[in-house]
C-alpha cells in the first residue's frame, strides 16, 4: 500500500483540527448554562490554596476506623499530581491510595475507559477487597460507570463536583472537552446513561461556589445517588482544601 505524502498527512491533521474547533464552537441551548462568570474567575485563584493551608488551622488526621483501598480519578485535563496532596492525607489516615494509572485525563474515550477499567480489576485482584473510588469532576463520572460495569469490585463511589445529572452542557468546560476529547459531551464513546445510579453506595459532593460545574449537575437528584454533601469550596478546591479531605475521610470511615 502506498504511503500518503507528507503534505496530505498535514491536510488530514488540519481537517481534524477544524472538526474539533467546530465541536468547540457549537451553540448551546439558551436555557442551559454553567456557573456564573464571577465564580469561574475565582477558580483562577486555586494556586493560593496551599498558602491558605499554611496560615489556616492545621488539618488533624485521625487513624481510619477501617483502612480502605482507594483509587483516585482526576478531573478533565488534570494529572494525578493534582490529587497528590489529598492522596497523602488519605495515606496518613491509613488508607491504601492508588493512582488511576493513565496520566492526564483527556476525556472519557473508549480507549481511556478500558485502561482504567483494567486498572480497577488489577487493584481489586491485588488487594483482595472491593475498591473505594474517589473521582473529581469527570473522574467521578468515570468512577460511576466503572461501578456499573464492575459492582462486585467497587465498594463505594464518592464524586466531587462531577457533572452526572441534567444536561452535560451545564458547566463551563464542555467546549474545551469537545475540542480535546474529539466527541460531543452528550455522545460519549462508551455506552453510558450518566445519570443512572451505580448499584453501589454513591455519594455526591457538590458546592454552590463551584465555578466549573453547575451545582445541580454535581448534586444530582434523589435516585441518581444515595446521598449528597454540600461543601463550600471552589471546583479546584475539591482536591486542595481541608474541608474536602475531611469530608471524603468521613465517608471512607462510614464504609
Amino acid at each position: 500500500m502506498a504511503t500518503l505524502p507528507f503534505k496530505d498527512t498535514r491536510l488530514i491533521d488540519r481537517e481534524e483540527l477544524a472538526r474539533r474547533w467546530a465541536l468547540a464552537a457549537e451553540p448551546c441551548p439558551e436555557e442551559i448554562s454553567g456557573p456564573r462568570w464571577q465564580l469561574l474567575l475565582r477558580e483562577l485563584l486555586w494556586p493560593i490554596e496551599p498558602l491558605r493551608r499554611l496560615v489556616g488551622r492545621p488539618l488533624e488526621i485521625a487513624p481510619a476506623a477501617s483502612p480502605k483501598t482507594v483509587m483516585l480519578l482526576p478531573g478533565f485535563g488534570a494529572h494525578p499530581i493534582r490529587m497528590r496532596w489529598m492522596a497523602r492525607k488519605f495515606e496518613q489516615a491509613g488508607h491504601n491510595t492508588k493512582k488511576w494509572g493513565l496520566g492526564y485525563n483527556l476525556g472519557a474515550t473508549e480507549k481511556s475507559f478500558r485502561k482504567v477499567e483494567q486498572r480497577l480489576v488489577d487493584i481489586y485482584q491485588r488487594s483482595g477487597e472491593p475498591v473505594h473510588l474517589v473521582g473529581w469532576s469527570l473522574g467521578g463520572v468515570m468512577a460511576r460507570e466503572l461501578a456499573k460495569a464492575h459492582p462486585d469490585k467497587v465498594a463505594k463511589v464518592i464524586t466531587m463536583g462531577s457533572p452526572f445529572s441534567g444536561s452535560p452542557r451545564a458547566n463551563n468546560g464542555w467546549r474545551a472537552y469537545q475540542a480535546i476529547a474529539g466527541h460531543r459531551v452528550d455522545e460519549p464513546e462508551i455506552d453510558a446513561v450518566v445519570h443512572e445510579k451505580p448499584p453501589v453506595e454513591t455519594v455526591a459532593m457538590w458546592s454552590p461556589r463551584d465555578g466549573i460545574v453547575h451545582p445541580r449537575a454535581a448534586c444530582g437528584k434523589p435516585g441518581e445517588r444515595d446521598r449528597a454533601r454540600a461543601l463550600r469550596c471552589s471546583h479546584m478546591g475539591f482536591v486542595l482544601t481541608h474541608e474536602a479531605v475531611e469530608a471524603v475521610l468521613s465517608e471512607l470511615d462510614r464504609g
